[in-house]
């Protein structure tokens, strides 16, 4: 792959301008999905997502399994455990009171 298409200006249309390829896109798709990336980059990635359909598959597939997950892996915390932290949390910002007078 060539330095110029990596680095390529997109002239055709408005929006980025560097050219984002199949593997970086993978490479990025987390950091996409987690809002971690520039939005220069954001919308880098997604100019690809819409024209490329392997990646745009890859994507919507990382994307369900999130929320899957996301939606299954909560866990209960008992209430009489909430109690006791916000009781243990309550002591110590007044002994941390105290000790400031």
């Amino acid at each position: 792959m060539s330095e110029e298409r990596d680095e390529g200006v997109n002239q055709d249309r408005p929006g980025p301008t560097t050219f984002v390829d199949c593997d970086e896109t993978i490479r990025r798709l987390y950091a996409y999905l987690d809002g971690e990336l520039t939005e220069q980059r954001r919308a880098e990635i997604a100019q690809h997502l819409d024209l490329c359909g392997p990646c745009v598959g890859a994507f919507g597939f990382e994307a369900e399994l999130r929320a899957a997950i996301a939606n299954r892996c909560k866990d209960r915390v008992p209430d009489s455990l909430v109690e006791r932290v916000a009781a243990a949390l309550r002591q110590e910002s007044e002994a941390a009171a105290g000790e400031g007078s």
